[in-house]
């Protein structure tokens, strides 16, 4: 099983951005699933989180950013909208997922660079 990201990239200030994250492989279920981010020098904090219906959002980002969940496809989305120069990190994707056993799964990340 692995996480596959995409979406990812440069835009300006005040500029959007969705990111995808797909489970590949056979699960028995997704428990839920979470957008993390890192900046540089920083340790890493979750951006968003989805599980059954409710989300969660950092206080930094509520009102700009929004998770959504295609459960057929096991696929979690992160729109990202009015983007700040602070929002830039490497965006990972982050899974709990049940195979028989629960497990905690981290996609490869993706860089989002957001201009002044």
């Amino acid at each position: 099983v692995q996480l596959l990201e995409s979406g990812g990239g440069f835009v300006q200030a005040g500029g959007s951005l969705r990111l995808s994250c797909t489970v590949i492989g056979s699960v028995f279920r997704v428990n839920g699933m979470a957008w993390y981010r890192q900046a540089p020098g920083k340790q890493r904090e979750l951006v968003a989180a989805v599980r059954e219906n409710s989300t969660e959002y950092d206080d930094s980002v509520k009102g700009r950013f929004t998770i959504s969940k295609d459960n057929a496809e096991n696929t979690v989305y992160l729109q990202m909208d009015r983007l700040k120069p602070e929002d830039t990190a490497v965006y990972y994707c982050n899974a709990d997922l049940y195979l028989g056993f629960t497990g905690d799964y981290w996609g490869q990340g993706t860089q989002v660079t957001v201009s002044s």
